[in-house]
């Protein structure tokens, strides 16, 4: 703060602050044992990365049934882009990481590129030319790689914070 008037960065902060602190709440209120096995980061990267898969069905379907781009060019498009806002989401709210920002891309574009190579076009495509319809094979890939993106963030990429 600077004469009492928030700026860019506090306010980046207080609100990654407040996130963890509302994911704590919620971890706290679930039931049985779950509260002591469940992260708060875990439950933070669950709802960003629900949100930023939302957005990439959305985009996948904008490429995809309204420009007609082939399967394999559509999923790739909306995943580097909902992948990108994951990536800020996640650094900025759930993880809070201060860590210089370029070795955390250049491990993060390691770890998308080894999810989309192995869930993305390996599964999605491959579920796809099988027959399932392409949301279904999106959903099946989505489920494998959220175990992957999930464990890769906190042990390796955000490694520097307190997840």
């Amino acid at each position: 703060m600077t004469g009492g008037t928030p700026t860019l960065s506090d306010s980046g902060r207080d609100l990654g602050a407040r996130f963890h602190d509302l994911m704590e709440v919620v971890v706290g209120w679930l039931p049985g044992r779950l509260s002591r096995v469940v992260a708060p980061s875990f439950l933070g990267f669950a709802l960003i990365n629900g949100f930023t898969f939302g957005v990439d069905l959305l985009l996948l379907t904008a490429f995809r049934s309204g420009l007609g781009l082939p399967v394999p060019l559509a999923f790739t498009i909306a995943y580097v882009l909902a992948f990108g806002l994951s990536f800020v989401l996640n650094r900025a709210l759930n993880f809070r990481s201060h860590a210089p920002v370029g070795p955390q891309a250049g491990l993060y574009a390691v770890a998308i590129t080894i999810n989309y190579l192995a869930f993305i076009l390996g599964v999605g495509s491959a579920l796809t030319e099988l027959g399932l319809q392409y949301h279904l094979s999106r959903i099946v890939a989505g489920a494998c790689e959220a175990a992957f993106m999930y464990s890769g963030m906190r042990w390796v990429i955000f490694r520097d914070t307190k997840a």
